[in-house]
């Protein structure tokens, strides 16, 4: 894992998370976290980063909000060439698929990911894409 683009409070919570097995930093400031592995597009080498996330049958819900940038997060950008992801949920381990919701379908998730952590329709107010969500579906 290279991790030296990270800031340094993400690095810290990376650490926290990987050193407890999940028992420390599922639980972020009071919201759930999940992290997410994606293979790098450019160098083929695991990339993992935090993300917050949300329930949605048994698949697992992230935001590409990179803060409402006007660009797209790396980690998604990555999920174009591979779309094969590796996720930790607290103490779980397992494989998924990661897909861009659409439509409907979107609507609903991105109402149920606001929920979880409100700042998100800030993040959409300060930029003129659409802030993908992602639908990461375990493999069983």
């Amino acid at each position: 894992m290279n991790d030296s683009t990270m800031p340094r409070w993400m690095r810290e919570h990376v650490h926290e998370y990987l050193s407890s097995n999940g028992a420390r930093g599922h639980i972020w400031n009071g919201i759930p976290t999940l992290l997410l592995t994606t293979t790098g597009r450019r160098t083929g080498e695991s990339r993992l980063i935090p993300l917050i996330y949300g329930k949605y049958e048994k698949a697992y819900v992230v935001v590409a909000s990179k803060g409402g940038s006007p660009s797209h997060p790396s980690w998604y950008l990555n999920l174009d060439n591979q779309s094969a992801v590796q996720v930790q949920v607290g103490e779980q381990k397992f494989d998924a698929k990661a897909r861009t919701s659409n439509g409907e379908e979107r609507a609903q998730l991105w109402e149920i990911m606001c929920g979880v952590f409100p700042t998100y329709s800030e993040y959409q107010s300060k930029t003129d894409r659409e802030i993908p969500v992602v639908v990461l579906d375990p493999i069983d």
